[in-house]
C-alpha cells in the first residue's frame, strides 16, 4: 500500500475549487449571487471568448471594507453564517464562503471595491490563490471583479472546456435565471464588446420575462397568484395552446433561488393534464416562498437542487396554483385573420422584387439535457391565424387525484415523489364556495348558423361567431361524463344483453370496483362467474360493442389494482370517448348541433379535447368589421 500523506495546500485548494467552479458560467453565477447579496441595484456582466479569457462583474452594492478584502478570498470566509443555527434560516444566495476562494484558486483575479462614504477604495490582485497586490485606490462605490484566464494553472480542465459559443450560451442561461429571480435589479449583459440584453429593474416579473424570452413568449402567459399553508406561489404559466416541446422553459425559484425540482415539475405537469398534447410540456416562471426551515439548499455543490421537509406540501401548492389559474382563464380562443401573403399587390410595380426578412434570434429552441437550459434562440414566426385568449372569471377549484410523475426516458423520480404521487382526492380537497350555475335567463342564447366541412359547427353567440370541432368537443363531453363519477342518471337498460366471458383476474377486478362502475353508469350482473352480463350501460356509450368495452375496462381496473395510476383510467376514458364521439362527416340535425354547442360553450371545463387540442374558437363582430375595413 502506498504511503498516506496530507495533500499540500495548493493541491487541496485546486481540488476544492473544482467542486464549485466547473466552467466560466459557474464563476458568473457565484459572483452574481454575491453582488445581489451585497444589495446591488445595477449589475453589468461582460465576457469575452465565452468567458475563458475575460469576465467582468460590476455592481453598485455595499462594497468591501479595505481590511476585509483579503479575508474574503480565504476558504470558508463568509459574512452570512456565524453559528450552526443560521443554517436553518438561510435567505442569502451565497453563504458557504467558497466562491471567491475557488475562483481565485484557478484564475487571475483583480478587485476594485469601495464602500459608500469612503474616500478611497481597494485594488486587490490575486492569482492562483497567491496575493499579488493590495493597495488603496480611487474607484466608484460598489465592487468590480475581473477574472482572466480561467484554469490557467489547471491545463487538464482547460482541455474539457467547450467552444466559446457553448460557454457563452451557458453564461446566458445562468444570467436568464438570475434576471428572472430578481426583477428589481437592472442587469446588463455584454458579450465580445456587444450589448446582448438589458432588464428594466422595475420590480415587475413580467418585464424581466419580456427581457429574457421576448414579447411572443411573454404574451402567451397567464398570471399565477396562490397562497396556502404558509407557501406562496406567484408568477406566470403558459396558455395550454403554447406549450413547448421540452422542459427548458420550466423555471422554478424557491425563496429567490433558481432550483431544479422534480416535485415542482410533477405538480405543474399534473395540473396541465388533458389540456396539452402528449409530448408537449408547460412553460412557467414560478416564484415559491416557503419558510427557510422547510427548504434545504445545502444538498448540491452548486446549490442548484433543494430538498423539502414536506414534498407533498410543495406539490399541492404548485398544483393548485396552476390549476386555479387555468380554470380562471376560461381558455376560449379568439383569432384574427391575417393578410394572405400570396395575394398580389397590384399597386406595387411588377419589377419590384419581394424582400426576404431574416427572422430575429430571440426565443429558445435547443434544450440541454442535464440542466434543462437553452443554448440557442429562434423567434416563433407569426402564424396566418393569430390566437388570443381572454381572461374569464371562475372560482378556485377542488381537484382530486394525482398520478405518478412521468419522467423522461431513463429518468426516475425521487423516492419522495413516489411516496405521495397517488393520493386520495380527500387529501387535496379545498373548501371553496362553488360558483353558482347560470340560470337560463343569464345564459347568452346560441343560434346555429350551419356546419362547415361536416365537422365544424358555426354558431352566433352575442357579438361573436363561435366555431366548434364537433368530434373533439363531443369527445371531451363524453370524457368528462365518464370521469365525473356521477353518471348513473344517464344509464340505459340493456335488453337481452349477452353474457361476456372474462378471465378470472378481469372478473375479480370488475367485482371489486362495482361502485366505481355504477358511478360511471354501468350495472353488471355477476351471478355467473366468470361471465358477466351488462344490465345497464352509459347512454353515451350505447353505440359501442360491449363485448369489447367491458373486457377493456376490466383490464384497466386490474392494472390499477396492481399499480394504482389514475392516468391508466384516463387513457381508457380517452379511448372510450373517442370511439363513442360524433365523427367528422357524420350527419347531425340542427337540434343535435345546438345541444352540443350549448354544452361546450356553457361548460368552462370543456375547452380542450382529451388530447389537448382546442375545441372552440371565437371570431368577434369587431374582428369581422376590421377585416372588411368597416372600421380601422
Amino acid at each position: 500500500m502506498a504511503k498516506i500523506s496530507v495533500l499540500s495546500k495548493d493541491i487541496s485548494e485546486l481540488i476544492a475549487a473544482g467542486e464549485v467552479i466547473e466552467r466560466p458560467a459557474s464563476v458568473i453565477k457565484e459572483l452574481l449571487e454575491n453582488s445581489i447579496d451585497a444589495g446591488a441595484k445595477h449589475i453589468t456582466v461582460e465576457i469575452k471568448n465565452g468567458g475563458t479569457t475575460y469576465m467582468r462583474i460590476t455592481d453598485d452594492g455595499c462594497g468591501i471594507s479595505p481590511d476585509q478584502v483579503a479575508t474574503a478570498f480565504l476558504r470558508h470566509a463568509t459574512s452570512k453564517i456565524s453559528s450552526k443555527d443560521d443554517l436553518d434560516n438561510i435567505l442569502t444566495l451565497g453563504f458557504r464562503g467558497e466562491a471567491l476562494a475557488s475562483v481565485a484558486a484557478v484564475s487571475r483575479v483583480e478587485v476594485l471595491t469601495k464602500q459608500r462614504g469612503c474616500e478611497l477604495g481597494t485594488n486587490y490582485i490575486i492569482e492562483g490563490s497567491v496575493e499579488q497586490l493590495n493597495e488603496q485606490t480611487g474607484c466608484p462605490d460598489g465592487t468590480t471583479i475581473i477574472i482572466r484566464d480561467i484554469f490557467f494553472n489547471v491545463p487538464v480542465r482547460q482541455k474539457f472546456m467547450k467552444r466559446d459559443s457553448a460557454e457563452a450560451n451557458a453564461i446566458v442561461s445562468i444570467m436568464q435565471k438570475i434576471v428572472l429571480s430578481h426583477p428589481d435589479i437592472a442587469f446588463r449583459f455584454i458579450k465580445d464588446n456587444k450589448p446582448e440584453f438589458n432588464s428594466a429593474g422595475d420590480g415587475e416579473l413580467y418585464s424581466a420575462i419580456y427581457a429574457v424570452y421576448g414579447g411572443n413568449f411573454a404574451h402567451d402567459l397567464l398570471p399565477v397568484d396562490y397562497e396556502e399553508n404558509g407557501i406562496t406561489v406567484k408568477g406566470f404559466t403558459v396558455k395550454p395552446l403554447y406549450s413547448k416541446s421540452n422542459r427548458a422553459f420550466q423555471n422554478f425559484f424557491i425563496n429567490g433561488r433558481y432550483v431544479k425540482s422534480l416535485t415542482c415539475m410533477a405538480a405543474i405537469e399534473e395540473a396541465y393534464k388533458n389540456l396539452i398534447m402528449v409530448g408537449k410540456f408547460p412553460a412557467c416562471v414560478l416564484m415559491l416562498t416557503a419558510p427557510p426551515s422547510t427548504v434545504d439548499v445545502n444538498v448540491h455543490p452548486a446549490k442548484a437542487e433543494v430538498r423539502f421537509s414536506d414534498e407533498k406540501l410543495i406539490f399541492n401548492s404548485v398544483y393548485f396554483a396552476i390549476k386555479n389559474t387555468l380554470m380562471a382563464s376560461g381558455l376560449i380562443y379568439d383569432f384574427q385573420l391575417k393578410k394572405d401573403s400570396s395575394v398580389i399587390d397590384y399597386k406595387k410595380p411588377l419589377d419590384e422584387p419581394e424582400k426576404f426578412v431574416q427572422p430575429k434570434l430571440s426565443e429558445p429552441s435547443v434544450e440541454k439535457k442535464q440542466d434543462f437550459v437553452t443554448e440557442n434562440y429562434v423567434e416563433r414566426s407569426e402564424p396566418e391565424i393569430e390566437v388570443r385568449e381572454p381572461m374569464l372569471s371562475s372560482p378556485k377549484l377542488s381537484y382530486g387525484e394525482v398520478k405518478k410523475f412521468s419522467t423522461e426516458k431513463n429518468v426516475s423520480p425521487p423516492e419522495e415523489i413516489k411516496s405521495f404521487s397517488y393520493i386520495n382526492s380527500k387529501a387535496f380537497e379545498r373548501r371553496e364556495e362553488p360558483k353558482p350555475e347560470k340560470t337560463e335567463e343569464e345564459k347568452v342564447p346560441i343560434r346555429i348558423i350551419g356546419e362547415a366541412f361536416k365537422n365544424y359547427i358555426i354558431a352566433q353567440v352575442g357579438d361573436s361567431v363561435i366555431i366548434i370541432d364537433k368530434h373533439a368537443a363531443h369527445e371531451r363531453v363524453i370524457f368528462e361524463r365518464l370521469k365525473s363519477q356521477n353518471n348513473t342518471s344517464d344509464s340505459q337498460l340493456v335488453i337481452n344483453g349477452a353474457e361476456i366471458l372474462l378471465s378470472l383476474r378481469e372478473y375479480s377486478a370488475l367485482r371489486e370496483n362495482t361502485e366505481r362502475l355504477e358511478s360511471m353508469g354501468f350495472k353488471l350482473d355477476f351471478s355467473h362467474e366468470p361471465y358477466i352480463k351488462p344490465v345497464a350501460v352509459p347512454s353515451i356509450l350505447d353505440s359501442l360493442n360491449m363485448d369489447e368495452v367491458i373486457p377493456e375496462i376490466a383490464e384497466n381496473f386490474y392494472m390499477c389494482k396492481v399499480d394504482p395510476q389514475t392516468h391508466i383510467l384516463d387513457d381508457m376514458f380517452h379511448e372510450l370517448a373517442c370511439k363513442a364521439a360524433i365523427k367528422a362527416g357524420d350527419k347531425n340535425d340542427e337540434s343535435e348541433l345546438l345541444e352540443l354547442a350549448q354544452e361546450v360553450f356553457y361548460n368552462e371545463n370543456i375547452r380542450h379535447c382529451p388530447h389537448g387540442r382546442p375545441v372552440m374558437f371565437a371570431l368577434t363582430k369587431r374582428d369581422m368589421e376590421k377585416q372588411f375595413k368597416r372600421i380601422i
